[in-house]
């Protein structure tokens, strides 16, 4: 059975830093795609981050610049680093792994993400 684990979320003041972590068991990673979605208060489920199974990445318009996705096969394992994060980045961050080609699809339990002074 497949899991996704996150770790990393926090409260961080505006400007600063944090590192979101997912491990994933139970199934090979490296074949997977890779996903990082957030929802905030009232809002809907968004795609912040995406990685290919190839390493390809895209991310969305509002974390261009400050975002990072990254993945680490060896670890079974896909970061997303956060810089000059802002207080409307406040959410929930779930990970997301897609395995191409199928309706395959698993999430994580999600982790909290407050940036406020």
């Amino acid at each position: 059975q497949v899991q996704l684990v996150e770790s990393g979320g926090g409260l961080v003041q505006p400007g600063g830093s944090l590192r979101l972590s997912c491990a994933l068991s139970g199934s090979i990673f490296r074949l997977y795609a890779m996903n990082w979605y957030r929802q905030a208060p009232g809002k809907q489920r968004e795609l912040v981050a995406g990685i290919t199974s190839g390493g390809s990445t895209n991310l969305a318009d509002s974390v261009k610049g400050r975002f990072t996705i990254s993945r680490d096969n060896a670890k079974n394992t896909v970061y997303l680093q956060m810089n000059s994060l802002k207080p409307e980045d406040t959410a929930v961050y779930y990970c997301n792994a897609g395995f191409p080609g199928t309706r395959l699809d698993y999430w994580g339990q999600g982790t909290q993400v407050t940036v406020s002074s």
